[in-house]
This record gives C-alpha cells, structure tokens and sequence, in this order.
C-alpha cells in the first residue's frame, strides 16, 4: 500500500501530483495588483517554499518574507517573465538565505519531518480516510526523496516535474542558462528515479 511503489517521474509530473496553479494576473495585465498576486499565487508560493525543504516551523515566516520583496518590487516587473516564474526566483533567494541561516546557526533544524502539502490539506474535506491516507503517505514520499537531491537538482526538478515550467522558465526563474538546466535536469530525474527505486525496495522489505 505505500505511495512510494507509485512515485516515478512521469507520475510525479502529472497533473495528480503537481496541482493546479490557478489563473492569476500575468505579464499581459500590467500594471499588477499585489492583492492579485498574493490571491492567484499564495499556494504555488507556500508549496514551492515546502518542496524546497523549508521546515512546517518555518515555513509562514518564508512565505511572508517571499511576499513582502513581492510587495517592494512589484513595480519593477516589466512582464519579461511570466509572474509564476519571477515570484519562484524571489522566493528562491528567500529560501536560500534561510538554509544558509540554519546550517550557520540552527544546523539541527535541517532534519527532516513530516511534511505537509497544501493539495493535501485542500483536498481532505473531499475525500474518504484511506483516499486521505494514501494521499498524505504519497505526499510524504515525495518529500522525503525530494530531500534526497541536492539543492540544485531539488530546484529544477520541482520546477519541471512538479510545476511543468518550461526550460527557458526555469532558466529564468533559477538564474543559469539553457545548458544548465538541461544537465540538472537530467541528473536530478536520473537520481529521482534511482531514490524511488531504494525506497521502493525499502518498504518491500519492511512489510514483506
């Protein structure tokens, strides 16, 4: 019954797993509202910051910290990227300062926990306790393989099989070239599949 048996990459980049984004204000709807901004795009943010590893503790302070550089330069974005991949890149510093803060000061707070998804949370009212439980362990898979990439890999991964960004979006969002993206990609969905493989030999041996 665990989820991990059913993670590969394909699955992971379907539309079960990766959620809707939601319509929102876009490059073309200049000059940008924040109340806009924040309404369309609050889940890809906070689920973004929690793929990211950011811990449950933290995770409020992230987003509000995202959204609070959204708030100061929002009328600097000229729509030469879409909104989804200038806010990834702004939350992605965020996110980084925030590592660089823990594994500096609080290096006992990079361990993992269990995770908690926004599709998840959205999705409980609607659905049985199992469909629940099978939810909430794939969910927990997902994230405890995700922390198995590195950072850079963790990154363009969840942008392409996750967020289904195209490549010059994510060069966009992640600030490196085409090139780049395609070697990290490669490798991260190589290493992906390879973690999928261990867990899922893992659970077979823990249940047999």
């Amino acid at each position: 019954m665990l989820a991990v048996s059913t993670l590969s990459t394909p699955l992971v980049g379907s539309r079960a797993l990766k959620g809707a984004a939601g319509a929102g204000p876009e490059a073309g709807d200049l000059p940008l509202s924040f109340d806009e901004v924040y309404e369309a795009h609050f889940d890809f943010v906070w689920r973004s910051a929690r793929r990211l590893g950011v811990r449950e503790g933290a995770i409020d302070d992230v987003v509000q910290e995202s959204f609070l550089v959204v708030h100061r330069r929002l009328a600097e974005f000229e729509g030469r990227s879409t909104v989804k991949t200038w806010l990834f890149g702004i939350l992605l510093r965020v996110v980084r300062d925030h590592r660089r803060h823990l594994r500096r000061k609080e290096p006992h707070s990079m361990r993992p926990e269990a995770p908690t998804d926004p599709e998840t949370l959205a999705a409980r009212s609607e659905q049985g306790p199992h469909e629940r439980a099978v939810k909430t362990e794939a969910v927990r898979a997902l994230h405890a393989i995700l922390d198995e990439l590195d950072d850079e890999k963790r990154e363009v991964f969840i942008l392409a099989e996750l967020e289904q960004m195209t490549a010059p979006e994510m060069a966009e969002a992640l600030g490196v070239n085409l090139n780049t993206i395609y070697s990290r990609l490669r490798a991260a969905r190589q290493e992906f599949e390879q973690a999928v493989s261990r867990h899922r030999a893992r659970d077979q041996w823990r249940y047999r």
